[in-house]
């Protein structure tokens, strides 16, 4: 026995005791000095006292490292892939609950009814499940299976719908229109017109973007879909900023946005797709109508520039990103480029690649894309799929 307990001890690591020996000497106040930062945002965030809603926003502002010392510029992506839903859409999913609660639309015990090409009705279903409340989707067929599947996980009703025109009285907005209808204690939350959405932004992204690069951004930048983000932080930065911040909406293939801005109005017809989800638009939304003159440009992104770079922030940042949120990150980039050396560019990182994976880092689906030449040789070793 003896024997076995020398063992048991001459087999602890080496710094075991050194360990003990400074248990004696432990210190909170010295532990705190070695991450003070971390301490300081522990302090401000406290505990989420009202649950999963109260978790949502207050992201990190992350420095893209290899962007930032290829323009000379800083560039900054805002993590909303922190956000507990997973999303930059938490955000406006609170918001939209909220604003029917406070006019008298939504009830206890009662149901939402969107229509969301994704991260919107996951939201959505995690504030509804936090809530109390029952929630209905209806999103175009061609979303990944991946997010049709969370979203039934989470309690949701899904409806996959064909994808057609906003003008077509099956478009999957229209039918989720119906559906809240035909219900009692219903709301349709009407994602894409309802400016709530991008009260979300003026209240909480901004503001939260200011005072984390406190005042010292020259840019931002980021796609539009309903329009919310880049409405609503476009206008609290260019108010904040008495004018001085450039913001640029950035747009994939197949949207009309980037031509609308770069005409000065010219609405031409929708032609095309992208492999980006749930950003790009046919139209102007009542979330971008208001702010829409306040844009300084319009960036067109190619489907390849973004799938390269959803492979260029693993490799070189090792963050793990969507295709849409990598558009974003290209548009800053051509952003920091276009200012010149010594700025400061913020975008947003609007959700991780985990929804996506089976597509993204598949090689027959970037060979059925045409996209497989967009990845680099140094790359392809991330191709892990078939």
């Amino acid at each position: 026995m003896l024997a076995r307990q020398a063992l048991r001890v001459a087999s602890k690591p080496a710094f075991y005791s050194t360990a003990i020996r400074s248990a004696s000497t432990f210190s909170a106040s010295a532990v705190e000095a070695m991450n003070p930062h971390g301490i300081e945002i522990s302090k401000a965030q406290r505990i989420a006292e009202d649950g999963f809603i109260s978790a949502i926003g207050n992201t990190p502002l992350i420095r893209l490292k290899k962007l930032s010392e290829e323009t000379g510029c800083n560039v900054l992506g805002k993590a909303e892939f922190q956000n507990p839903g997973g999303s930059v859409k938490d955000r406006a999913a609170l918001f939209v609950v909220k604003d029917a609660e406070e006019k008298g639309l939504l009830k206890p015990g009662g149901t939402v009814v969107e229509g969301t090409a994704g991260n919107t009705g996951i939201g959505l279903a995690h504030v509804c499940r936090s809530k109390g409340y029952k929630l209905v989707i209806y999103m175009p067929n061609t979303q990944s299976q991946g997010k049709i599947d969370l979203l039934r996980l989470l309690g949701a009703e899904v409806y996959p719908v064909p994808a057609v025109a906003f003008e077509n009285p099956e478009n999957y907005n229209h039918q989720a229109k119906r559906h809240a209808e035909q219900l009692d204690n219903a709301v349709w939350t009407n994602q894409f017109d309802n400016i709530a959405n991008r009260q979300a932004h003026i209240e909480t992204t901004g503001p939260e973007i200011w005072a984390q690069t406190q005042g010292k951004i020259d840019a931002f930048t980021c796609a539009s879909g309903t329009a919310g983000t880049i409405a609503g932080v476009t206008r609290y930065l260019k108010t904040v900023s008495d004018g001085r911040v450039k913001c640029y909406v950035a747009d994939p293939p197949g949207s009309t946005i980037y031509t609308y801005v770069s005409s000065g109005g010219k609405m031409t017809e929708r032609k095309g797709s992208s492999i980006t989800e749930g950003i790009g638009q046919g139209r102007i939304t009542e979330n971008l109508k208001p702010d829409i003159d306040l844009l300084d440009g319009a960036l067109h992104i190619a489907d390849e520039k973004s799938i390269e770079m959803v492979y260029r922030c693993l490799d070189e940042e090792g963050l793990y990103l969507g295709a849409s949120s990598c558009l974003n990150v290209v548009a800053a980039k051509e952003v920091a480029e276009k200012l010149g050396p010594g700025h400061t560019v913020v975008t947003i990182l609007c959700d991780g690649a985990y929804r996506y994976a089976d597509r993204l880092f598949s090689k027959k689906w970037l060979e059925s894309k045409g996209l497989l030449n967009a990845i680099p040789d140094r790359l392809r070793k991330y191709i892990v799929l078939e």
